[in-house]
């Protein structure tokens, strides 16, 4: 008895020994938390139209494949998240891997914007993005990979322009609006949701609407156990990094053009044009038949925003002849941040992409070497 007591006196002061350390180290935690820095990979400004502007990731060494790459991020928060710190990098997975590699910074839509179309981003802004990225580089296709809505709207323009795709990679890519696994589906349900109304009293979709939609989506986890979390381990300054550029992304919402914003809930999330083969982008139809590229699907399957299911959907309305799916036991955002994905799913995803990637004529033997890793 007195030795299992002993034993137990010893295990509270333990723990309180570690309490008061946690407590002593919140003057560092602070500190990370004002100097923690995101998107930090070395890039260049190149093209900019309106609001946009493209970032050219900087090689030390010349690419070993002639394709670059194009990611394209969704119009609500920031892109950074695929850069979000070295060693949670997907843009250094693909330097790593040896392309060229560019990322879209949409902007901030600003009072003016608030008309801007779906086409307008599609038929335009992207389709002048690819033009410069393929003339620089004095091609005529690239590699397309698309995160989250970034993923509908590059499967929106390879079906319009499929010559101009050599590959598709959707990564956690809303495709198939029809289901109800996620609260976004039922939220947007018409009965709920008056798109018109919001949009008609404010413009933009305000940013602050969306960030309190992504709060209430888990309110346990983004409220309560992230933050005792951090207090659990405030003398872990890798976490505390971690912890503090997670926070700096999932806070820097930003509004969302009124008129896209409309159409996306209205035409895919309400009416799922898309998968029906009804949606148009100005006088073009769009038909994802007409994608005939290599196909990479990327789900998490823990995502709460967007089921494996609604991108996996888009395997039977292609007609690529190669298809090919991985998954991670992870969620929306750790599909791209978590350890596990930078692991393993991001070496066989740039991996996958450079076995279809034709060789920079001075790079022929590097790439043999490279890819047999």
């Amino acid at each position: 008895m007195l030795a299992r007591l002993a034993e137990h006196q010893r295990a509270v002061l333990a723990e309180q020994q570690r309490a008061w350390h946690r407590v002593l180290r919140s003057p560092a935690a602070l500190r990370k938390a004002l100097t923690t820095r995101v998107g930090t990979t070395p890039h260049d400004v190149v093209f900019t139209r309106g609001t946009l502007k493209l970032l050219r990731y900087r090689r030390a060494e010349p690419a070993l494949y002639a394709e670059p790459v194009l990611l394209c991020y969704a119009l609500v928060n920031r892109p950074y998240i695929l850069d979000l710190q070295p060693g949670k990098s997907v843009v250094q997975r693909y330097l790593e891997r040896g392309f060229d590699v560019y990322l879209i910074d949409w902007g901030v839509p600003t009072v003016e914007d608030a008309k801007l179309t779906l086409a307008d981003y599609v038929c335009h802004f992207l389709a002048d993005v690819v033009s410069f990225i393929t003339r620089e580089h004095r091609r005529e296709d690239l590699h397309l990979l698309g995160y989250c809505m970034g993923g509908t709207m590059s499967a929106l323009y390879a079906a319009l322009e499929p010559q101009r795709v050599k590959t598709l990679s959707l990564l956690a890519a809303p495709i198939d609006f029809s289901g109800s696994e996620s609260l976004l589906q039922v939220w947007t349900n018409p009965k709920y949701f008056d798109v018109d109304a919001l949009i008609d009293a404010h413009g933009n979709c305000p940013a602050s609407f969306l960030q309190t939609c992504f709060l209430a989506l888990r309110p346990v986890q983004n409220v309560l156990e992230k933050n005792l979390g951090l207090l659990e381990q405030l003398d872990d300054e890798r976490f505390v990094s971690s912890y503090f550029a997670m926070e700096r992304w999932v806070n820097d919402n930003i509004p969302v053009a009124g008129a896209t914003f409309r159409e996306f809930v209205r035409k895919l999330y309400q009416d799922n044009q898309l998968v029906r083969g009804e949606l148009e982008l100005g006088q073009r139809r769009v038909d994802l038949s007409n994608i005939r590229s290599p196909l990479l699907l990327l789900t998490a399957d823990k995502d709460h925003l967007v089921p494996p299911s609604s991108t996996l959907a888009i395997e039977d309305l292609v007609s690529s002849a190669e298809r090919k799916s991985l998954s991670i036991d992870a969620g929306h955002v750790g599909l791209v941040v978590s350890s596990r994905a930078h692991q393993t799913l991001w070496h066989a995803a740039t991996r996958w992409l450079a076995e279809r990637s034709s060789p920079t004529r001075i790079a022929g033997s590097a790439v043999r070497a490279f890819g047999a890793s």
